[in-house]
């Protein structure tokens, strides 16, 4: 049994992250289960994305807990924070170290918290990555989500060419090339 929670905002590349991750499952004959909860995310609000992956035993429920989540991928640092309740004692969360100001911070009401990433290393473990520049370099910075895939790819028990057959049935042809090469780079950090 394998709980991931994916948090991000909207735009991000969270629910093309999410069926990635499904369609892996599937090929590999895994049951699995996603389910998604995005309220304002057209708006740049928060998105939040559970996926259980099982080989032992069938799934009936798409939730992942508070407390159950062997690894959290956080998009953004202060979704990061947000997630800390769902990382489960031992678990992981990935993080890619890039900020996104919310409406609050950006109309003057609130301040976005400097301490992001020190309050997620003191809860639990961290792999803290800046996605955004390293798909930048590949050729395009919405490849990030794919970068942290190639993160999270060394957490779970499916080989890298797994990996790459899920992203050609999930992604584009034209942006194919770009986020084998953004899996590559997140999957070599």
């Amino acid at each position: 049994m394998f709980n991931i929670v994916i948090v991000g905002v909207g735009g991000q590349g969270t629910l093309l992250a999410s069926k990635i991750l499904g369609q892996l499952a599937m090929n590999n004959g895994y049951d699995v289960r996603v389910s998604e909860v995005h309220g304002m995310s057209q708006r740049g609000g928060s998105v939040v994305t559970y996926v259980r992956i099982s080989n032992d035993k069938p799934l009936y429920s798409s939730i992942v807990e508070q407390g159950q989540a062997d690894v959290v991928l956080a998009f953004e640092n202060l979704e990061a924070v947000r997630a800390i309740p769902y990382v489960k004692e031992g678990g992981t969360m990935i993080i890619n170290t890039q900020e996104i100001l919310p409406m609050p911070v950006i109309n003057g009401l609130a301040k976005y918290p400097a301490d992001c990433l020190e309050r997620t290393r003191k809860a639990c473990k961290t792999v803290e990555i800046n996605a955004v520049e390293i798909a930048h370099e590949c050729g395009t910075y919405k490849a990030s989500n794919v970068v942290l895939l190639g993160v999270l790819a060394k957490t779970m028990p499916f080989p890298a060419d797994e990996w790459k057959k899920a992203i050609e049935q999930c992604v584009k042809p034209r942006f194919l090339e770009v986020n084998l090469m953004a899996f590559d780079r997140g999957f070599n950090y």
